[in-house]
């Protein structure tokens, strides 16, 4: 359905220069997990899930706004193996036709029917509020030598799992849910949302570039401060930590090779097992999201397909 609708997507207005690269964007295709998980959240409670297709197709929108503004803000050359739009077109364009999508998913969300409007908009209001707040910190994260580990599943929380949540939510109170499902069904999307960027975390280092649709790497590279090297700076030796701030101070004089920089950094990952480390803590999040389902008010049954959703997230490598 939701393949279905955003392929109906049509931009009459000029000039056509500043929606081309929103039809390019959205022509990625992708998993369409945030509008997935609104109708699926709607249809547990109503058989009527069109009723949310709309503010469904809105989520995904601004959640490719993000990613156009995410890669230009990162340097990325690359999304979903095609090159990003300040690659194809220029960074101008790229924050035009950004602000443009934002604008188009504002305008289907608006078009929820009235008894569920106020509400969505302001779950959805407060969310992309989030999301920016989230990406600022991640910004500010990459020029700071030292980062907690509490501060960075903060980040991820509010640049990642917010989404997650807010559509789940979202689908659930235009479906009738219960109030408290709302909420279950909020921390469900919490949970699952924190499991897939750490999944993602994993995916930048060890993934396979022919299924990860970005370059292996690229976090490496930009030097984020992501689960792995925040816990490779923990348990390193003093060896090892001067290697990495090595690889962090590039200067004409020591100039790596992104190659060199991201086999070093991996190898010392290898090390120090960082995979593990980060698949526990994914697992830990996929238990908790686990939970928040056996809290609601549906027979088992009824939530097979959100348990199974949630499985291939975790297990994913793309």
């Amino acid at each position: 359905m939701v393949e279905t609708a955003i392929g109906e997507i049509r931009f009459e207005a000029r000039p056509r220069s500043l929606f081309l690269p929103i039809e390019y964007t959205l022509s990625f295709g992708g998993k369409r997990i945030r509008p997935a998980f609104m109708l699926m959240a709607c249809n547990l409670y109503s058989e009527n899930v069109d009723k949310a297709l709309k503010p469904a197709l809105g989520m995904e929108v601004f959640h490719n706004f993000t990613l156009l503004h995410d890669d230009l803000m990162d340097g990325a050359i690359r999304r979903r193996h095609q090159p990003t739009v300040h690659e194809k077109w220029n960074p101008n364009t790229a924050i035009l036709s950004g602000d443009a999508m934002l604008i188009l998913a504002y305008q289907l969300i608006g078009e929820t029917d009235s008894p569920f409007l106020k509400d969505i908009l302001t779950l959805f209001t407060q969310t992309a509020l989030e999301i920016c707040e989230g990406q600022q910190y991640d910004m500010e994260f990459e020029l700071r030598q030292e980062v907690a580990e509490e501060e960075y599943l903060e980040m991820i929380r509010l640049k990642t799992a917010v989404l997650f949540a807010c559509c789940l939510k979202a689908g659930a109170l235009i479906g009738g849910a219960p109030k408290e499902d709302l909420e279950y069904l909020y921390r469900f999307g919490i949970h699952t949302g924190l499991a897939f960027q750490l999944q993602d975390d994993l995916l930048d280092v060890y993934g396979d570039p022919l299924t990860f649709g970005k370059n292996i790497g690229g976090d490496i590279q930009c030097n984020k401060k992501t689960f792995l090297l925040i816990h490779a700076m923990r348990q390193a030796s003093e060896q090892q930590c001067t290697v990495i701030r090595q690889y962090w101070q590039t200067t004409a004089e020591n100039a790596f090779t992104p190659e060199e920089k991201i086999a070093a950094i991996t190898a010392i990952y290898d090390d120090l097992n960082m995979k593990d480390l980060v698949w526990a803590k994914i697992q830990q999040y996929y238990r908790l999201a686990m939970y928040d389902l056996s809290l609601l008010h549906q027979p088992s049954e009824r939530l097979t397909l959100l348990h199974e959703m949630s499985r291939q997230l975790m297990m994913r490598e793309s």
